[in-house]
C-alpha cells in the first residue's frame, strides 16, 4: 500500500523540490506538476509529488495520518482529529444525484445548489 504524505516546499532544485513533512525533510521529484514555488504544499507518494494541496487539505489529510497512527497503536478516540466530519450530514457526489429524484429517507443528501 502506497500512502500519500501532505509536505511543504522548503526550496526548489531545477525539476525537485526540498520538501518538509511528518516530521522529515525528502528531496521530492516534481515533474508530473512542474515548478512549484517554496511554501506550496504537496501530496507526495515514494518521494515523488502527485498533486497540488491547499494548507487546509494538507491539514487534513495530516490528521488522518495520524489518527491511522494512533488506531495502529491501539488508541481508540481519534474523532478529535475529525472535527470537520463530526455532526456533519453525509452527502452524495453531485454526479451520482438525480434531480428528478430525491434521496430516500436515510440516504445520503445531495448537496444543494
Amino acid at each position: 500500500m502506497c500512502i500519500g504524505i501532505p509536505m511543504q516546499v522548503l526550496a526548489s532544485e531545477g525539476d525537485f523540490v526540498l520538501c518538509e513533512g511528518q516530521g522529515e525533510q525528502r528531496r521530492v521529484d516534481t515533474l508530473l506538476l512542474g515548478p512549484q514555488p517554496v511554501g506550496a504544499w504537496l501530496l507526495v507518494f515514494l518521494d515523488s509529488a502527485r498533486e497540488v494541496l491547499s494548507a487546509e487539505r494538507a491539514a487534513k489529510i495530516g490528521d488522518a495520518l495520524l489518527a491511522l497512527g494512533l488506531a495502529m497503536q491501539g488508541e481508540t478516540e481519534v474523532s478529535h482529529l475529525f472535527a470537520d466530519l463530526i455532526g456533519r450530514q453525509p452527502q452524495l457526489p453531485e454526479h451520482l444525484c438525480s434531480p428528478s429524484q430525491p434521496p430516500a429517507v436515510g440516504d445520503p443528501a445531495c448537496p444543494q445548489p
